[in-house]
């Protein structure tokens, strides 16, 4: 008798562990929706980044040669899909994470160009 009541509680000591592990890892696990925001804010600031560096190299070509089709961007993190003599497409992300700016004078915005 002992060792049934014994048993039973471990049972549901492990029961109750694991439901409250499963709960707390929706709550603040790397599934969770803080951490998922967090991950959202923080592409949008490196895009951010990564746009204002693009956009710099591009001016500069663009004050040289007159266009911007001939700008090098590798190392930028950003992909150069359309430039002609008066504007630009850079993206960066890949998935639902892709943002562009179209420019020059333009801000990042979701979605490819």
């Amino acid at each position: 008798m002992v060792r049934a009541v014994t048993l039973i509680s471990l049972l549901s000591a492990l029961v109750v562990g694991v439901y409250l592990f499963g709960a707390g890892s929706r709550a603040a696990g790397p599934t969770s929706q803080a951490a998922k925001s967090a991950e959202s804010k923080g592409i949008a600031a490196a895009a951010t980044v990564n746009f204002q560096q693009a956009a710099a190299a591009l001016e500069q070509t663009h004050a040289v040669s007159g266009t911007y089709a001939e700008t090098n961007l590798a190392g930028f993190g950003v992909t150069l899909v359309r430039a002609d003599t008066v504007s630009y497409c850079i993206q960066t992300g890949v998935g639902t994470g892709v943002q562009h700016e179209t420019g020059p004078g333009g801000a990042p915005a979701a979605g490819p160009c």
